[in-house]
């Protein structure tokens, strides 16, 4: 079916369609209206679930993990603070293989106080052992959603999936949205570790230095192993939808000369950019990076790259640029633009590429 929705409203209208059992639900914005509107899913009878109304972020993932752990589907949506507030809780559901899905609403920390786009609250997560996706529309919102929960609930996987979108820029945006009857494309939940009530053993108890790090690397196997069942699942959500998404989505990359990187509704923008440069002469692409965690392998070759970071490492550099350097020797462009919801237009990022510097880092909007 075709509408207009906001990213929020996608991502719980993809949730309804999952049909989690537990949703545990906190507000906070830019995020708000997605529990709303699951709220009112449940209070309608459109959807069948327990939906539980918590104190606090850290109560939000907590209560997932205990339903998580019984072996039944779960889901909770954050921001920004809330996401920092569940950290310790984060680290709980991965380390315990329990496939919740989270959408993060990406938003600024403070202080000051700040309530739009960045991408440090998701990025200050990423060694929490959670796959990261981010999405650049409203569509992407819905899509990745739906696959999130096929993925995660793997069993070559059993971790959980973070979905993350932009605060306000796709939050609460309208676009056009075409739902889809996903039929059996989400099996159902079977998580074989779950508690049995008929027969009791020890869940979470200490583990001696002997045996710790053994847990630590069965979450990096299921990290590694998530890229065949990430890429199979893109690859059936085209057959059965007709979307195919990538974990780096190139645009013109194939004759560019360079290439600018970035993530979520900034690497869209991106896009547009490589038209104007296209137009000018200067063989332009964009890629915009999907899957943050696991990273993807991207083979660049020989081009220029200019990336764009909606957060920072201070004392390091932007992470996707000092990831992309880390992970592949690349030296690029590096960028630091968007931050706490910053106006960046294709404008911009056709500027940033015009006047490259290949090993400088620009913050736009500061002058030194």
């Amino acid at each position: 079916m075709l509408t207009v929705a906001t990213g929020n409203k996608a991502v719980a209208t993809a949730v309804k369609h999952a049909k989690p059992a537990v949703v545990a639900a906190y507000p906070i914005t830019p995020q708000t209206e997605i529990v709303e509107q699951i709220a009112n899913f449940v209070e309608t009878g459109e959807m069948e679930a327990n939906y539980i109304p918590v104190e606090s972020e850290h109560s939000s993932m907590a209560a997932c993990i205990g339903a998580s752990a019984t072996g039944v589907r779960s889901f909770t949506a954050t921001s920004s603070h809330g996401l920092v507030y569940m950290c310790e809780m984060l680290h709980w559901a991965a380390g315990a293989r329990l496939p919740i899905v989270m959408a993060n609403a990406n938003r600024a920390l403070g202080p000051g106080w700040n309530i739009w786009a960045e991408h440090s609250d998701s990025l200050s997560m990423r060694d929490t052992g959670w796959l990261q996706v981010y999405v650049g529309s409203v569509q992407e919102a819905y899509d990745a959603t739906l696959m999130a929960f096929r993925i995660a609930e793997h069993e070559d996987v059993m971790l959980p999936v973070m979905i993350n979108l932009d605060g306000f820029t796709l939050t609460h945006i309208m676009q056009p949205l075409e739902t889809v009857d996903i039929g059996d494309f989400i099996p159902p939940c079977k998580i074989a570790h779950a508690i049995d009530t008929a027969n009791p053993g020890g869940y979470g108890t200490l583990t001696p230095p002997t045996e710790h790090f053994k847990f630590r690397w069965d979450i990096e196997r299921a990290m590694r192993d998530s890229v065949d069942v990430i890429r199979e699942t893109e690859d059936e959500f085209a057959r059965r939808f007709g979307r195919r998404y990538a974990p780096v989505e190139e645009y013109r990359c194939d004759d560019a000369d360079v290439v600018v990187v970035a993530m979520g509704t900034l690497g869209k923008e991106a896009e547009v950019a490589a038209d104007i440069l296209r137009n000018e002469g200067i063989r332009a692409g964009s890629a915009r990076l999907r899957w943050f965690r696991p990273f993807p392998a991207i083979d660049f070759g020989d081009k220029e790259l200019v990336v764009i970071d909606r957060d920072y490492s201070f004392g390091y550099g932007g992470i996707l640029a000092r990831e992309l350097q880390a992970a592949f020797g690349i030296t690029p462009y590096s960028v630091i633009a968007g931050l706490g919801g910053q106006e960046v237009t294709y404008d911009d990022i056709a500027g940033f590429v015009r006047e490259r510097k290949p090993g400088a880092e620009f913050w736009f909007g500061v002058s030194d």
